[in-house]
């Protein structure tokens, strides 16, 4: 790490946040020719990309579309996932050295972990200026130069960009430096909350089946999820869950815990052929046995007699437990991966993230109102706009 210098700064380019949109914002500004510095208000880059994926860094997903981003304008990804896209990143890791392995088709992670790409991002920038534990105090513009301030020192720059990210994940040390300043120069901030977290059932009645995962189908209004969900004392987590965060949940929730399987088919073909057999055994064939004496409110009978009523009211227990919206609460920002929400996307140009009040103001990753989905498309999203960011700058 640099040490710090006691005279005043003049660059091209200065990034504010060395994460991962900034780390590309300044890689992309140096190829551009210009004279860059980074200012990073914690000790260290990159922390967020260096525990991403469990350590492993999802470092993308080729399965891109506007579909899987939400805020106000999903459609303002367009520009920049086109200019710089997963293809790109794919060749960028290969270019690295990084080796890459497909967890599920499309999602990449990286097979040495996620410092590998934290070094390669560094690697990049080695001929820019970074300056570590930076007190920003003030950023003002005076003649087309920006002036920014810190606690020891003035940097001037041609253009600025704001890549500090979100609020979540505190513990990493992040900041809501970003929003202020994006409101000083007249920018609109949509609400922030977690996004990407666990979810809160009140009174929760499914404490007993703590621990157990399930490949589920959630269906929030007229969306659909298929993935595993993880029951929890405090309600369900798993992916299925943290990609439920980003809906509206007014609705509530439906959880389907056997979406393969046609429940009320099986009860039915089974009282035919199979009689005898007790209903919690029949159900404990498909689910784990705690979840199976709950569906059959632990019903001792015979299947041969129950009646065809009943056992569609025992299917419709499987395929449809509601979670109404008076019930769910989401986990707080210190468990969340991502901040749903952030400096509104009206004002900014998605063809160069160049705010449309401010010339040689720019913004770029998770700071900005635009949330991925789980699985690598948050990450797409930071490596995306901070190219654009850095090559407009």
């Amino acid at each position: 790490m640099q040490s710090w210098v006691y005279t005043m700064g003049k660059y091209d380019v200065i990034i504010v946040g060395a994460g991962a949109a900034g780390l590309m914002a300044a890689a992309a500004a140096q190829q551009q020719g210009r004279k860059t510095a980074i200012l990073e208000m914690g000790k260290r880059p990159a922390r967020k990309v260096a525990v991403s994926g469990g350590g492993f860094c999802n470092i993308t997903n080729t399965n891109i579309s506007a579909a899987r981003y939400f805020g106000k304008n999903p459609h303002f990804v367009h520009s920049a996932l086109n200019q710089f896209t997963p293809t790109d990143m794919l060749t960028w890791a290969q270019k690295h050295s990084i080796r890459l392995y497909e967890k599920t088709p499309g999602r990449y992670f990286c097979t040495d972990g996620a410092q590998a790409v934290v070094n390669a991002l560094m690697a990049d920038v080695s001929g820019a200026d970074i300056f570590y534990n930076i007190s920003i105090t003030d950023i003002n513009k005076n003649d087309n130069i920006f002036y920014i301030k810190t606690s020891d020192n003035t940097f001037t720059a041609k253009s600025i960009i704001i890549a500090t990210g979100g609020i979540s994940f505190p513990t990493l040390g992040v900041s809501d430096f970003g929003y202020k300043i994006a409101k000083q120069f007249g920018h609109k901030i949509i609400p922030v909350r977690p996004g990407l977290c666990m979810i809160s059932i009140t009174d929760n009645p499914y404490t007993e089946f703590s621990g157990i995962s399930l490949q589920v189908e959630l269906t929030i209004g007229k969306t659909k999820i298929y993935d595993d969900m993880l029951f929890t004392h405090m309600g369900i987590g798993g992916p299925a869950a943290y990609r439920a965060s980003l809906y509206d949940l007014d609705n509530g929730i439906n959880i389907n815990l056997l979406p393969d399987v046609d429940m009320m088919r099986v009860l039915t073909h089974a009282k035919q052929i199979n009689g005898k057999k007790q209903i919690i055994g029949l159900l404990s064939e498909y689910l784990p046995n705690r979840i199976a004496k709950y569906i059959a409110q632990n019903d001792t009978r015979n299947i041969a007699d129950i009646k065809n009523t009943e056992l569609g009211q025992i299917a419709e227990r499987v395929h449809n437990i509601h979670i109404p919206n008076n019930k769910i609460k989401l986990h707080s920002m210190h468990s969340a991966e991502v901040t749903f929400g952030g400096i509104s996307t009206d004002e900014i140009s998605s063809k160069t993230m160049e705010s449309k009040l401010c010339p040689g103001l720019f913004f770029a990753g998770e700071v900005l109102d635009v949330t991925g989905d789980l699985g690598g498309f948050n990450l797409q999203w930071a490596w995306s706009s901070g190219v654009v960011a850095g090559k407009n700058a």
